[in-house]
């Protein structure tokens, strides 16, 4: 059986650790000479953590992996994890391209060495492969984000399962950055978190059959933090539920961003919210502390933006939020077909908008902003 992508996981035994980056040739290059094109972007991707120093790679092939697209490779992959988990911080699991792997493959929370945990660590990374499929995963307790996908393209998701109580702090199912050509379908997300998190960089990324809930639902950004971000476009989000989440579909962007960058051309359809906090929010003054000083514009334009079909029912009175920034107000905002009704059954929802004029087509309840 011949393999044409750079990394296949159909995966077959649990592992139990705390890190490991799927890297390709040249996602391994970067890891080991220190990745400088890389800022470290919201809460933290771990990224910056590589300059200046070599990373712990502990590379398949050094196991006996064959590499050839036809050996299963799981014997080194496994012998490769067992040296991984016994090395202080975090780790690089380098996955060279012909790697095959039978599953399905568990990864969950710390291995038993926490005490030399020196940073917060992902459960899975991938960074720089090309025409990868990953099937049939599940991550769970990770102590930060469960899955990162930095810099890939052509990337496949398929049946995963990422778990974590509603309460613990930045532990995002899946963070996409500088990547292209990604989908995500058919897979159950909960956390304490985003459970999908779009960041900056990103092109054509289509997320469809999501289940969300506990957590922050599915976020665009935090965007506009940091200099040099790279522009969004081409992001599809689809047939997906959203239940008992802070949010439902959110953009997030930073005031008194440092550069100008874009998100744009992006499109939410038939979402189904349950009982969520904020269905429909655009957030342009995001600032997740207890005070963010000084206070300019976000600098991230917001425009092309479709919600279609967002039907169900709001936890707050207010369904739909439009807050986009001053300096660059939002521009061809769309609603069409919304129905959010307040899950307590009393009243009706209300929207409130800032710097905008949207444009809305069909059902609109709750009631546009006046």
């Amino acid at each position: 059986m011949s393999l044409d992508i750079n990394t296949k996981l159909l995966l077959v035994f649990s592992l139990f650790c705390f890190n490991v980056v799927f890297a390709g040739e040249s996602g391994a290059r970067r890891a080991d000479l220190g990745m400088e094109g890389f800022e470290q972007h919201g809460r933290g991707l771990g990224l910056s953590h590589y300059k200046g120093r070599s990373s712990h790679l502990f590379n398949v092939k050094s196991f006996g992996a064959r590499a050839d697209g036809l050996t299963d490779d799981s014997k080194a992959f496994r012998a490769a994890w067992k040296k991984a988990c016994q090395a202080a911080g975090e780790v690089d699991l380098v996955i060279p391209k012909g790697t095959y792997l039978l599953g399905p493959v568990k990864f969950a929370g710390p291995c038993t060495n926490v005490s030399k945990i020196t940073v917060r660590v992902k459960n899975v990374k991938f960074v720089g492969t090309n025409r990868t499929v990953v099937r049939s995963i599940t991550s769970v307790n990770s102590k930060f984000f469960h899955m990162a996908l930095v810099e890939c393209k052509n990337f496949k998701g398929t049946k995963i399962k990422i778990s974590a109580p509603a309460d613990s702090p930045n532990t995002d199912g899946i963070h996409i950055e500088r990547s292209s050509s990604v989908h995500f379908s058919r897979s159950l997300i909960g956390t304490g978190d985003d459970c999908i998190s779009i960041g900056q960089g990103n092109s054509e990324v289509t997320i469809t059959s999501i289940s969300c809930g506990p957590g922050h639902g599915i976020s665009v950004g935090s965007l506009g933090r940091y200099r040099k971000e790279g522009d969004v476009s081409g992001l599809v989000v689809r047939d997906c539920t959203i239940t008992g989440t802070t949010n439902g579909i959110r953009i997030k962007t930073w005031a008194n961003s440092p550069d100008r960058s874009a998100a744009t051309n992006m499109t939410f359809e038939n979402i189904h919210m349950n009982n969520v906090t904020n269905p429909i929010i655009i957030d342009q003054a995001y600032c997740p502390f207890a005070s963010c000083t000084p206070m300019g514009t976000s600098q991230v334009k917001l425009s092309d933006i479709y919600f279609k079909k967002i039907k169900g029912t709001s936890s707050s009175a207010v369904a739909v939020t439009l807050e986009c920034s001053k300096g660059i107000p939002c521009q061809d905002i769309y609603l069409e077909d919304v129905h959010l009704d307040l899950a307590s059954g009393e009243k009706q929802a209300t929207s409130t908008c800032k710097n905008v004029r949207a444009k809305y087509i069909g059902t609109q309840i709750p009631p546009p902003c006046a």
